[in-house]
């Protein structure tokens, strides 16, 4: 199968080009492209849409600001209860973000077993 198709990367020149796919390859394409029924598509949505935009990432900015101008990174916090870990906020070192170290156990030892709930099992 021979189709058309626009390629938006090219600034000079003509940008149409033709490609030729084995029909059941075209197919699997196309298909990647059609939403299953019931879903609607959504192109802008969030807080980077609509008429609020500049307003929204002025306030995302002015709270990134405030955040980092707290020195919340390399702080250590109070116990939740007696037993626990003191929790440290430090940066990943990965991506920057901020990193909250739960537990530090020695090589080889295990972790302790946290205990959690199911929700919406209330025992009091």
């Amino acid at each position: 199968m021979t189709f058309k198709w626009k390629d938006y990367r090219i600034k000079s020149g003509d940008p149409r080009k033709t490609m030729t796919l084995a029909v059941d390859e075209f197919i699997r394409r196309f298909l990647l492209h059609v939403l299953p029924s019931g879903f609607h598509r959504i192109r802008h949505y969030g807080l980077f849409a609509g008429p609020r935009r500049a307003a929204n990432i002025a306030r995302l900015r002015e709270l990134i600001a405030a955040e980092g101008s707290s020195a919340l990174s390399n702080r250590r916090a109070a116990p939740a209860s007696e037993g626990d870990a003191p929790v440290v906020c430090s940066a990943c070192p990965c991506c920057g973000g901020r990193m909250r170290v739960v537990e530090v156990f020695a090589r080889g030892a295990q972790p302790r077993a946290f205990t959690t709930k199911p929700v919406g099992t209330d025992t009091s």
